[in-house]
C-alpha cells in the first residue's frame, strides 16, 4: 500500500508540476527538480531513494527506445560525424578533465576513482535540452544533433565507468584488454540490437491486433537490452539500434490502428518517466547532504572548492571541445564540400545544451563503497558532485538557455520552406492517388460515380490544403473554415448521440462506437488546423 500511495503521490505531482510550468512557461524538467529539492526536506512527503538499477534497468531502456524510435533516420545518418565527435569524443574528453582536475585537490584518491567519476557526469541529458530546443525553435539540425548525442553518449560513459571502477577496484587492466571490451560492447551491441529488431519486425508484420502489437512494442526495448547486458555487451547500443531500424519502418510494419495506439501509449510513457525521474533527482537531496554531513572525513572547504572544480570543467570542458570539433574537421576537403562551416552561433548554443540527468546519478550511485583492498575513498563526496552538477547544469544553463538564443540572434528554420516542400510532394502523392483510383474503378468497373466524385473531392481538398499553408495568415483560409464549421457540427451529433444514450433508444456499445468515429475525425481536423 505504501509503496502504491509514493507512485500515486509521485505522478499527482508530476502532472500537477508540468501543468504549472505550462502556464509559467517554464521547462518542466527544472520546474520538477526544484520541486523535489524542496520536497526532499518536507516531513510530510514520503523520502524515497533512488535505486540505480531501477534507472539504469527500468527507466533508460524505454526512454532510449523512444527516443530511438521518433528519430528521424536520414538526419541521424546525415548527422553522424557531429553525434560521434560529441557522443564518443566528448564523453572521453570530459571524462579526462574531470577525472585529472579531480585527482589534483583529491591526490589521495586513485586516479582510476576520479575518472570513475568524471564518466558519470561526462553525458549529458538531452531531455530537457531538445524540449526547450523545440520550444523556443531551434534549427531542426541543431536538435537533430542533440538528440542523435543523447541516443549514444550513456553507452560511451557507461563503458569508460565500467573500466574506470574495475581498475579502481584492483582488477589488472590492458590498453589491449580496455580495446577489446569496448570493442565487445560496441560490435555486440550492434548485432544484438540489430537481431532484436529483425526478429521484432517479423512479429510486428504477423500481428494485426493493435493490443498485441503495443505489447510488443513495450517489451522491445528490453527483450535486447537485457541480453546484451548479459553478454556484457552494450544495452544502450543495442536498444537505439532496434529503436531506430524499427522507428524508420513503422510505417510498413504495422497497421494504423497500432500507429496511432502506440503513439498515444508512449508519449504518456514517456511524459510519466521523464516527469518522475527529474522530481526523483530532487528528492535525493535529503539523503546525499545527510550522508555527507555525517561523514566526519569530508570538510566544507573541500566539497565547495570540488563542486566548484568540477561544475566548471564540466561546463567549460564542452565549448573546448565544441570549437575545434566543429571547424578543425572542416580542413579535410570532402568534409567540407559536403558539409560547410555553420556560423559561430550554432556550436555556441550547442555547447551550451550540457545539462545532466537521472542517468548520471544512477551511476553514482551504483559507485562501489571501497577500493581496492578496500581502501576508503570519499564516495559520498562523489555522489554530491555529480548530483550538484545535474542541479547546477539544469538551473544554469536550461533557464538561460532561452535568453541565450535570443542573444546569439540564431534563426528558425523557415517554415514556409517546410509548407512549400510539402505541398510538393503532397500534390506528387494526389497524383499518385488519382492513378491507383483510376486503376481500381475500371477493375471493379461497377464503382457508383457519386463515390469516385467524392473520393476526387477528398484528394483535391487535401492537396489545396498543403498549398493554403504557403499563403499568410490574415484571413481565413477555405480549409479552415471547413474545420471550424465541421467541429461545431461534430459537436452537435454529440450532443444528439448522447442524449439518444441517455434516454435508452441506442446501448451504450452504439454510443462509443459512434463517439470514436466521431472523436478521430475530430483530431483529423484539429491536427490540419
Amino acid at each position: 500500500m505504501t509503496l502504491l500511495l509514493v507512485i500515486v503521490g509521485l505522478v499527482t505531482t508530476v502532472v500537477a508540476v508540468s501543468v504549472v510550468a505550462r502556464r509559467l512557461g517554464a521547462l518542466a524538467p527544472i520546474l520538477l527538480v526544484v520541486v523535489g529539492l524542496a520536497f526532499s526536506f518536507v516531513a510530510a512527503v514520503p523520502q524515497v531513494r533512488l535505486d540505480p538499477e531501477i534507472v539504469l534497468i527500468g527507466v533508460l531502456p524505454p526512454l532510449l527506445y523512444v527516443a530511438a524510435v521518433e528519430t528521424s533516420v536520414p538526419a541521424f545518418r546525415y548527422n553522424l560525424r557531429p553525434i560521434l565527435l560529441l557522443a564518443v569524443g566528448l564523453v572521453i574528453f570530459t571524462t579526462a578533465a574531470v577525472g585529472y582536475s579531480l585527482h589534483l585537490l583529491l591526490p589521495d584518491v586513485p586516479l582510476a576513482a576520479t575518472m570513475a567519476l568524471g564518466a558519470i557526469v561526462a553525458p549529458p541529458d538531452a531531455v530537457a535540452a531538445t524540449a526547450v530546443a523545440r520550444r523556443i525553435g531551434l534549427p531542426r539540425r541543431v536538435v537533430a544533433i542533440l538528440e542523435g548525442e543523447s541516443l549514444v553518449n550513456d553507452a560511451t560513459a557507461l563503458v569508460l565507468f565500467r573500466v574506470a571502477v574495475a581498475a579502481a577496484t584492483g582488477h589488472i587492466l590492458t590498453p589491449l584488454g580496455v580495446t577489446g571490451d569496448a570493442l565487445i560492447a560496441a560490435v555486440g551491441g550492434v548485432a544484438i540490437g540489430g537481431t532484436g529488431a529483425v526478429v521484432l519486425a517479423w512479429v510486428h508484420r504477423r500481428v494485426h491486433e493493435p493490443l498485441i502489437d503495443n505489447a510488443v512494442s513495450l517489451l522491445a526495448p528490453w527483450l535486447v537490452y537485457l541480453p546484451a547486458e548479459q553478454v556484457h555487451a552494450s544495452g544502450v547500443v543495442a536498444v537505439v539500434v532496434t529503436g531506430l531500424y524499427l522507428g524508420h519502418r513503422y510505417p510498413t510494419l504495422m497497421s494504423a490502428a497500432s500507429r496511432l495506439q502506440m503513439e498515444a501509449f508512449w508519449r504518456m510513457l514517456k511524459f510519466l518517466l521523464e516527469g518522475i525521474v527529474f522530481l526523483l533527482v530532487g528528492l535525493q537531496l535529503r539523503f546525499i547532504v545527510h550522508d555527507l554531513a555525517t561523514n566526519p572525513d569530508i570538510r566544507l572547504g573541500l566539497v565547495v572548492n570540488a563542486t566548484l572544480a568540477v561544475l566548471a570543467v564540466v561546463v567549460a570542458a564542452r565549448f573546448v571541445w565544441m570549437y575545434p570539433a566543429t571547424y578543425l574537421t572542416r580542413l579535410v576537403p570532402r568534409v567540407r564540400r559536403r558539409d560547410p562551416a555553420p556560423p559561430m552561433e550554432y556550436p555556441t548554443i550547442l555547447a551550451w545544451t550540457g545539462m545532466r540527468g537521472v542517468v548520471t546519478l544512477a551511476a553514482a550511485l551504483a559507485l562501489p563503497p571501497t577500493l581496492a583492498g578496500g581502501r576508503p575513498y570519499p564516495r559520498d563526496l562523489f555522489v554530491w558532485l555529480a548530483f550538484s552538477v545535474i542541479v547546477g547544469t539544469l538551473v544554469l544553463q536550461g533557464v538561460t538557455l532561452p535568453a541565450i538564443v535570443r542573444w546569439l540572434r540564431i534563426p528558425r528554420d523557415d517554415p514556409k520552406r517546410d509548407a512549400l516542400a510539402e505541398a510538393t510532394v503532397q500534390q506528387a502523392a494526389t497524383r499518385a492517388a488519382h492513378e491507383r483510383l483510376d486503376k481500381e474503378a475500371d477493375r471493379d468497373g461497377e464503382v457508383p460515380e457519386a463515390v469516385l466524385d467524392r473520393l476526387r473531392t477528398m484528394l483535391t481538398d487535401r492537396s489545396n490544403l498543403a498549398w493554403e499553408r504557403l499563403g499568410g495568415r490574415r484571413r481565413e483560409t477555405p480549409s479552415e473554415a471547413y474545420s471550424r464549421l465541421r467541429l461545431a457540427m461534430i459537436d452537435a451529433e454529440r450532443d444528439v448521440f448522447r442524449l439518444a444514450r441517455d434516454e435508452g433508444r441506442i446501448p451504450e456499445e452504439v454510443l462509443r462506437r459512434a463517439q470514436r468515429d466521431m472523436d478521430l475525425e475530430e483530431s483529423l481536423l484539429q491536427r490540419e488546423d
